[in-house]
């Protein structure tokens, strides 16, 4: 279940509670010391198929887990000592299994979706995010060096780096879906014809909401590089009828007019304020009166200290997509669609692990 909060005019003052940060203690600072090799044996657990083993076969001594992974002794001595001090295998006796958590992700369908999230971060974010220091220095994103090109954004360097581009995608796809079905639900389209998804990548939530409204149309604007992985989804989804691809840069182009709804999914995060404004003034502009723009991505609190999440994945934004960028709180989107022309906007909180958001607001009807 979704849980709203309207704000009208914009303020910060509901935004949904969050818990306070938690006290720093010895084990914290530990974890932090040496999260980077924590992160690692997820890595080498889910490249080595190690707990994709063990769900499969059940619980397996050392021995087996050698002969299946093809791991010399000491090797797997190495991923199962961190695996299981992690808590990520349990051992019994002389076996190990996937711990309960990892079980019952996988029969919920959600393990895959972490697994994308853990190749994305290994192949993409890892070796960027080591320009952190220097990219807050320079208030610009100093990692982008480390994935070869001249495009002064990540995404449009994809296509130089097909692995990439597949390793993305299929990240952003599994992100998009932990949290899509409440875009879906929250989203009352049944009397749109059409919708605008601005830089709607492979067109996962394109697919989500036409598929859960009928008699909508969508046209996606995407950048020519990525069009055609965004046509190739769209046709296997049999939606081609239904939901078209428009190449061209959001910036530099003029948004196809009279929408009902411009939907900026997963974008908001990867741009300065004073570009998000410039974006939501288009789509103000490209929005039938009483049409809405949504806002759907992850969101920090108004006060700044969370969620964990939130501020562990401003890294990212801040070492490598583009210029600017973070996970920003509510309120900063608030001021962004006062700037652009809107005067009211909806807060949906979206629940669980992930910090999803959503905000709707809607154009005046003169």
């Amino acid at each position: 279940m979704t849980t709203s909060v309207t704000t009208d005019p914009m303020d910060s003052t509901s935004s949904p509670v969050t818990p306070a940060a938690e006290v720093l203690d010895m084990d914290r600072l530990s974890f932090m010391l040496f999260g980077h090799a924590a992160f690692q044996y997820l890595n080498a657990a889910c490249e080595l198929k190690l707990l994709d083993l063990l769900m499969e076969r059940g619980a397996l001594t050392i021995e087996e887990i050698r002969e299946e992974l093809a791991l010399a002794e000491r090797a797997a001595d190495i991923l199962l000592l961190g695996s299981t001090a992690l808590g990520l295998t349990v051992k019994e006796s002389d076996r190990y299994s996937a711990a309960p958590l990892i079980s019952s992700l996988n029969a919920e369908g959600i393990w895959q979706k972490l697994k994308d999230t853990v190749a994305f971060e290994q192949h993409i974010v890892y070796e960027g995010q080591a320009d952190f220091v220097d990219s807050l220095r320079e208030n610009t994103n100093v990692g982008l060096r480390r994935i070869p090109g001249d495009h002064p954004d990540l995404y449009h360097r994809f296509s130089q780096h097909p692995h990439l581009e597949s390793v993305f995608y299929r990240y952003m796809r599994s992100w998009s879906q932990l949290a899509n079905e409440h875009l879906v639900a929250a989203l009352d389209l049944g009397n749109a014809t059409h919708l605008l998804d601005c830089g709607g990548g492979d067109a996962v939530n394109a697919i989500a909401l036409a598929q859960h409204n009928p008699g909508l149309e969508v046209t996606i604007l995407e950048i020519p590089a990525s069009a055609a992985v965004t046509e190739k989804k769209i046709a296997e989804a049999g939606l081609s009828d239904r939901i078209r691809v428009h190449p061209g840069d959001m910036f530099a182009e003029r948004f196809p007019s009279d929408n009902d709804c411009v939907l900026f999914a997963h974008q908001l995060v990867i741009w300065t304020p004073e570009e998000n404004t410039t974006l939501l003034r288009k789509a103000y502009k490209a929005l039938k009166p009483g049409g809405r723009v949504v806002i759907f991505n992850s969101m920090s609190n108004d006060a700044g200290d969370g969620p964990l999440i939130a501020a562990l994945d401003s890294v990212y934004f801040a070492a490598l997509p583009a210029e600017g960028g973070m996970i920003y709180p509510w309120r900063l989107y608030e001021q962004c669609l006062r700037d652009a022309g809107f005067s009211s906007a909806e807060r949906i909180a979206v629940p669980g692990w992930t910090p999803h958001g959503i905000i709707v607001a809607t154009k005046h009807v003169p």
